[in-house]
């Protein structure tokens, strides 16, 4: 499971619905222009948390039979809900999806206690390992060293994508748990991230970027940091600018002018502007090759 798996977008038609011969294209594109691992499906950049669970079923079996056993899959199945959550992995799991992964509960307060039955009630659903979303920024969830010992306890839960920029903490992880799996979670920070011993990561920008990445993780795996620095620095500037006008929407421009049928965003995302549009145009002919 090491490598580099792409937080995969999703295509949907103007009216909300999946628009499944776009998400075939980009599941393409990532697999043989980006040439990535794998891919990480139903994720924030793929906007699962506004689309129904059988739009995540739908997107889910779209997937698994586009890439069949070509690529690594990670069924990303948190939710609030969770009868949802254990719903979605036992279905991704007879997909066979290669592991699946859960957020953190978010929204309420919910105490460690509450994290951990979480992630152990969706373990006990399904015969699957299991990958922690750590995203702190979003979900408000900072969980320690000694919190996540506990969760990784349980032997089917191999490892987390680590969405945070406590480089402290990462590195007391990976020397703590050398036998789970760390996946970067930051595209902008995965030259540090690397540099500690990662086991790959999974990016949003990789949709459009990932060849940029792979660079930069087995760079500074061989040790050439100088060269590493210099990917990261252009990646950087890409990240920049796409942040700047927009960040799904402006990856989704750019699938578009490299001729994938990337549609539209779930609504109360909004498209974007005349002058947007150019501008992402502008960042493709800079930077994507």
């Amino acid at each position: 499971m090491n490598g580099l798996y792409t937080a995969l977008m999703c295509s949907f038609h103007d009216d909300g619905r999946v628009n499944e011969q776009g998400l075939r294209e980009i599941v393409r594109y990532n697999l043989d222009v980006q040439q990535v691992d794998g891919l990480y499906v139903n994720g924030s950049t793929g906007e699962n948390f506004l689309i129904s669970t059988e739009q995540k079923k739908q997107i889910f079996r779209v997937v698994k039979d586009e890439v069949e056993d070509e690529a690594k899959l990670i069924a990303q199945v948190g939710s609030l809900n969770i009868d949802e959550a254990t719903d979605l992995a036992q279905y991704a799991t007879d997909l066979g999806y290669n592991a699946i992964s859960a957020v953190t509960p978010f929204y309420y307060k919910f105490d460690f206690d509450e994290i951990k039955d979480y992630y152990f009630t969706i373990l006990d659903s399904v015969d699957n390992d299991l990958i922690i979303y750590s995203i702190p920024a979003l979900t408000g969830v900072n969980m320690n060293l000694e919190q996540f010992g506990e969760l990784f306890a349980h032997d089917r839960i191999i490892g987390v994508k680590f969405t945070a920029p406590d480089f402290f903490l990462l590195e007391r992880i990976r020397h703590q748990f050398p036998d789970k799996l760390i996946y970067s979670g930051f595209d902008e920070m995965l030259l540090p991230a690397s540099v500690l011993n990662i086991d790959g990561a999974i990016g949003s920008t990789f949709n459009i970027n990932g060849k940029r990445a792979r660079q930069i993780f087995e760079l500074a795996q061989n040790g050439q940091l100088n060269e590493a620095r210099d990917v990261q620095k252009v990646t950087n500037d890409l990240i920049t600018d796409v942040l700047s006008n927009g960040l799904y929407p402006t990856i989704k421009e750019i699938l578009k002018v490299q001729g994938v049928d990337a549609g539209t965003l779930r609504k109360p995302m909004k498209p974007l502007t005349a002058d947007g549009a150019k501008e992402a145009e502008r960042i493709a002919n800079t930077f994507i090759t």
